[in-house]
């Protein structure tokens, strides 16, 4: 196993051990992305229920320009959310000068209404008590069931009344199942009142977020929302892990979510031919930013189940750090033995283990994971594959011109499609961003991204952060540098650089000793993720953190991983949404689109894949001894 980093499948490093090296397999059709036919068929995200609630402190302390100042917060904040994204307003101590009982939900938690909401908090008068804990129980009942639940709650001192009490509060409502999270943002607090939301937010499954003026209200209110409404998009069809291989439910190509707790392990079924690859993907998706140690994460085992089970392959995705949680995955893979003869090729029942490490000080919330059982189809009969390409080159020259604005996606799922060019975005702290990449057979993909100077808080010169970089392909497999890039550097608002070069894509890099080459084994789309500590917030003035990236595909794209293949050449492969807009294309792979599904068997093709399987064994001496020559030669 392999430790990562915080990000997705820790955004670092190649695959962990697999069971042997392939000799069949190959795609059939479209060089597809990572999303198995039937991935989407009856599965859902929670996206359409998630919900925002803001609880602002509206007693008599905030009066004035506090007030003032909370009310330009909360008309940025509404400016900055996505279009839509279900918003509401609760305020408590606003009714009357004394009472326990007065908090009002003065915008119910709906399809975002700027207008609405500004207006509702302009007319906000402060007067009353402090009934935290109360507003915090109502607040949870506003947000629709299921889905992410966020309470961001601001406020510039503690709870005048006392029942509920705050904290007690906060634990009860995250311990009841429902996906809830509580962060809260100190206005101008110090002492107890500070104390008490640090308390409420690490109860809550938060973080807390410090704010000694009114700009900095502005930033921290802007930040809790929006990493709440640009959390991961889950999906897949709903699954629950087993407790051991025995219980374990079987699954078929496609997606699936499911959650897991501290110290828990989940366990997972899968029935494999004799000849095709398969491809095991699971991502974590913690609350960003929340209590986290180095040393937690997931950590995957696949087995078969035999008298005497063999560990098939293995992986393990740690933070790699202690400023707060992550995306984090990782990925195992079955690939065939090129001699056909190991304990793993075998036809049958195999078994996925994930398991969740966690210290004792961590947040304890549970993990929604989303796992993507992938398989490949075996390589046509009577066709020799491609020769390995396990080396690098020389790089590509470097791109020039003005960056289009582009919204990274909040992972695989809606990642943002790019093709070659220069692309700017920004990323929040303790964000990461996912972008889809289109490289074909042959081609080989190359990124840098570029953060720019940034304006530092006051005494943020000793604070820090990192910054960090991963690349996968179809099967969102991790794809080893091979270009001696940078993938994670330290931050501290100065430019630097992070970055990732391929090996060109072709079918028998799996055979490749090397781990930087054995990923690039699939066209499709691929994956990049940019990611940005949490810990930037103590360092970084503006809100977001600017970034540029420089994506570039090179190489002749083939129409096929067959040896010999031609030129496919056609007309906007490997453009984004900008150079095809400028090109005339009006191609139907819109930028921000879900990935297609094209390269990866369907669950009724992984019930013929055996058959086929066995009618390329007729191929199979020649292949072995070309993958054999050229192994020993690389």
């Amino acid at each position: 196993m392999r430790r990562g980093n915080a990000l997705p499948r820790g955004l670092a490093g190649p695959l962990g051990a697999v069971c042997g090296l392939a000799v069949l397999g190959a795609l059939l059709g479209p060089a597809g992305t990572a999303q198995a036919a039937g991935a989407a068929a009856g599965a859902a995200g929670d996206g359409d229920r998630d919900g925002l609630v803001m609880v602002l402190d509206s007693s008599g302390s905030m009066a004035g320009a506090r007030m003032a100042a909370a009310g330009r917060a909360v008309g940025a904040v509404v400016d900055a959310l996505p279009d839509g994204y279900p918003t509401g307003l609760r305020v408590y101590g606003a009714g009357k000068e004394h009472g326990c009982d007065d908090t009002r939900l003065l915008e119910p938690v709906r399809p975002l209404d700027r207008e609405a909401l500004k207006q509702a908090v302009a007319g906000v008068q402060p007067k009353g008590d402090t009934p935290i804990g109360l507003s915090l129980r109502k607040a949870a009942a506003d947000l629709p069931e299921g889905g992410r639940r966020t309470i961001v709650l601001v406020s510039d001192g503690e709870d005048t009344c006392g029942a509920p009490e705050p904290c007690e509060a906060a634990a009860r409502l995250a311990g009841q199942g429902a996906d809830l999270r509580i962060d809260t943002v100190g206005f101008q607090v110090r002492g107890g009142a500070r104390e008490q939301l640090e308390c409420i937010a690490a109860a809550g499954h938060g973080s807390y977020y410090d704010a000694p003026d009114a700009a900095s209200l502005v930033r921290q209110l802007t930040r809790a929302s929006r990493l709440s409404a640009d959390a991961y998009r889950l999906q897949g069809r709903r699954v629950t892990g087993g407790t051991g291989a025995t219980g374990a439910p079987a699954l078929s190509p496609g997606q699936y979510v499911d959650d897991i707790g501290p110290g828990e392990t989940r366990w997972y079924a899968v029935t494999l031919d004799a000849a095709s690859t398969a491809d095991l993907a699971v991502t974590a998706v913690p609350r960003p930013g929340v209590r986290a140690a180095y040393g937690d994460g997931v950590e995957l085992r696949l087995a078969g189940t035999g008298r005497y089970p063999l560990i098939c392959g293995s992986d393990a995705a740690h933070f790699g750090q202690d400023e707060g949680a992550m995306v984090i995955g990782g990925a195992v893979s079955r690939i065939p033995t090129d001699d056909r003869d190991g304990a793993c090729d075998k036809a049958g029942r195999y078994v996925l283990s994930v398991h969740r490490t966690s210290a004792a000080g961590s947040d304890r919330a549970r993990w929604p994971l989303e796992l993507r059982y992938g398989l490949e189809r075996p390589f046509p009969v009577g066709a020799t594959p491609a020769p390995a390409a396990t080396r690098y080159g020389d790089p590509p020259a470097a791109l020039t011109g003005a960056p289009h604005d582009v919204e990274g996606g909040t992972g695989f799922n809606d990642a943002r499609r790019l093709g070659t060019g220069i692309w700017r975005d920004t990323l929040l702290p303790g964000q990461t961003r996912f972008y889809a990449v289109r490289v074909g057979w042959g081609q080989r993909l190359t990124y840098f991204a570029d953060f720019a100077n940034e304006p530092l808080l006051e005494g943020g010169s000793t604070a820090s952060s990192f910054v960090a970089t991963a690349a996968y392909g179809p099967g969102r497999q991790p794809l080893g540098d091979a270009s001696g890039a940078s993938q994670r550097r330290g931050y501290y608002g100065r430019p630097l650089s992070v970055g990732l070069g391929t090996v060109p894509v072709t079918w028998t890099n799996r055979w490749a000793a090397g781990g930087s080459a054995r990923g690039a084994r699939t066209a499709g789309e691929h994956y990049v993720a940019l990611s940005l500590g949490p810990g930037a917030a103590g360092l970084a003035r503006n809100t977001a953190v600017r970034v540029v990236l420089r994506v570039d595909v090179t190489g002749t794209e083939l129409a096929g991983p067959e040896y010999g293949a031609s030129a496919r050449g056609e007309p906007g492969a490997g453009r984004g949404e900008g150079e095809r807009a400028a090109a005339g294309d009006t191609d139907s792979t819109a930028a921000g689109a879900p990935a297609d599904a094209g390269g990866f068997m369907t669950a009724g093709d992984a019930v013929a894949a055996a058959a086929g399987g066995a009618v390329a064994l007729a191929g199979v001496v020649a292949v072995v001894l070309l993958g054999r020559r050229r192994r020993d030669g690389a």
